[in-house]
């Protein structure tokens, strides 16, 4: 694990915590952010993110 990874804020999806650095499983989390608090945001930036892929696909076909 890099050192840069270590530093980085990850959200648990299984717990819903914050985390710093890689502690759970790969498949457990979502990241890497820069901050606590876009961590903790971070099911809001998913969202925002899917539905802007989306919107980015209809405008496409």
């Amino acid at each position: 694990m890099s050192s840069a990874s270590t530093e980085k804020y990850w959200y648990n999806l299984k717990t819903g915590a914050v985390e710093k650095g890689m502690v759970s499983p790969g498949v457990d989390r979502v990241g890497p952010f820069e901050t606590e608090g876009e961590a903790s945001n971070a099911l809001n930036l998913l969202r925002e993110r899917s539905a802007a892929w989306d919107e980015d696909e209809r405008e496409s076909d």
